[in-house]
């Protein structure tokens, strides 16, 4: 009976010393797994989604247009790598092309990079935030930017606003939109006018274009 009791006993411990190792395994695996974790900002999501987005519907679009020129039988003939040979000697002579999604401010390449465009010329475009832009860099280093895939507009219309550092704003139903200080100087705004603004129509946004501004009465 003594020996049965010592068994049990030795049992005991052992699964007792086998708990405690499983449980430090847990501990390691939870700390791997929060080690492993990668935080991307909020609005780096909105913009590939829009980006992703924006790249779907004009694929889609330039294959319907496609499909009435071009048969099956042409399909089978030319092979991805002709039609990779004559695009990338296309590139060669105009010069390098990057699409990617504009910010508010710059275009931002499928690399992450920033392109800086022109404050003019965002400001005459009226450019948003989510709008697909083209940037061919020629052979002489200049850049020529062309607005290849706009997105949905909304119109709102709030009151603008300057702060301390020389920036723009335009408030409207409790919501701030940062606008382009070159929009504001081309319409000769004056904090207190009301502005016209354009935003995307669906989601949020940081930034808004300015289509016209109505001077405040004196």
């Amino acid at each position: 009976m003594d020996n049965e009791n010592k068994n049990s006993n030795l049992d005991e411990e052992e699964f007792s010393e086998e708990g405690d190792y499983a449980e430090e395994d847990d501990d390691v695996k939870k700390d791997d797994t929060e080690s492993d974790t990668v935080n991307i900002p909020k609005s780096k999501v909105i913009l590939m989604k829009k980006l992703f987005d924006n790249i779907k519907n004009n694929s889609e679009q330039l294959a319907q247009l496609m499909s009435g020129f071009i048969t099956r039988e042409d399909e089978e003939r030319i092979s991805i790598s002709q039609v990779a040979d004559e695009g990338f000697k296309k590139d060669d002579e105009e010069g390098k092309v990057v699409e990617g999604v504009f910010d508010g401010e710059s275009m931002i390449g499928p690399d992450g990079k920033k392109y800086s465009v022109p404050a003019n010329y965002a400001s005459k475009s009226k450019l948003i935030e989510g709008d697909i832009m083209k940037l061919t860099i020629t052979a002489s280093g200049t850049f020529v930017y062309k607005q290849i895939g706009p997105i949905e507009r909304a119109r709102v219309i709030g009151q603008l606003e300057k702060e301390a550092d020389g920036s723009y704003n335009v408030v409207a139903d409790g919501k701030r939109w940062r606008v382009l200080p070159a929009s504001v100087t081309y319409f000769k705004g004056q904090p207190g006018d009301e502005v016209v603004i354009l935003v995307p129509k669906v989601g949020e946004s940081r930034w808004a274009a300015v289509e016209n501004i109505i001077r405040a009465q004196v």
